[in-house]
């Protein structure tokens, strides 16, 4: 498995600043969570570390691969970087059955039909969806689409696992009860994950490692119990 680090990322668009100086160290098999009020930069810092978009400055390893590097002009594109991405609006397909979906990392790589229903069935019964393989995403609750969106995301065994806001569209009983199995998933497989999150209880739940951000700027990083009683937490854009 594979750690992270970012050393003094920087992004701004259209002139505007919302990422400088950005470090981060993600240790292999870790579980990493940026927090921090809407607008700090966490979901920008994601997207560097996929390659969907080009820092301005700074340089991103991916178990000790560079792959991006402002400086020296290095950019490995997002689908060389193996690793795989959780978004917020779940982007699975909706003329696709949960088996398709989840298999359809697979077929872009060449597998063929065998392995890719085998591999795509393991990941769909590692998320607990044996038995909706047939079903569309219309067919499915909220809860039920973010897992295939998760065993979409861990089909190829991806080196880092990104995941942006996962659970901010489900309801409270069912982020508490998805979190618990996206941290026994982690377990697990073993991945090293960058979660996003501007909810507080959430990342202290399921975290080893917070990096509190803050206007586009790292104000603190620790683990959970050293961050406890930081000031940032006391910030108006943050959720108890």
């Amino acid at each position: 498995m594979s750690g992270v680090v970012c050393s003094g990322l920087a992004k701004s668009f259209d002139g505007h600043s919302v990422l400088a100086d950005f470090d981060l160290e993600a240790p292999a098999g870790s579980f990493v969570s940026l927090l921090g009020p809407s607008g700090c930069g966490k979901t920008t810092a994601l997207r560097l570390v996929a390659g969907l978009e080009v820092p301005d400055a700074g340089r991103v390893e991916v178990g000790g691969r560079v792959v991006s590097d402002a400086a020296a002009q290095v950019f490995v594109a997002p689908e060389a970087r193996r690793i795989g991405m959780v978004f917020q609006s779940y982007a699975i397909w909706p003329h696709m059955t949960v088996l398709e979906n989840v298999a359809y990392p697979l077929r872009v790589r060449g597998q063929s039909r065998a392995e890719r229903t085998a591999g795509a069935r393991a990941m769909i019964a590692l998320v607990g969806l044996e038995g909706l393989e047939a079903r569309r995403p219309a067919q499915l609750s909220g809860g039920q689409q973010q897992r295939v969106a998760l065993a979409r995301g861990l089909v190829m065994e991806p080196d880092v696992l990104l995941l942006d806001e996962p659970l901010s569209n489900l309801d409270a009983a069912l982020r508490v009860r998805m979190r618990r199995d996206i941290r026994r998933i982690q377990q697990e497989t073993g991945s090293t994950v960058l979660y996003v999150t501007h909810d507080q209880e959430e990342a202290f739940a399921i975290s080893d490692r917070i990096v509190l951000l803050d206007a586009g700027r790292v104000v603190a990083a620790g683990a959970p119990e050293t961050l406890r009683a930081h000031p940032a937490l006391a910030s108006e854009g943050l959720d108890r």
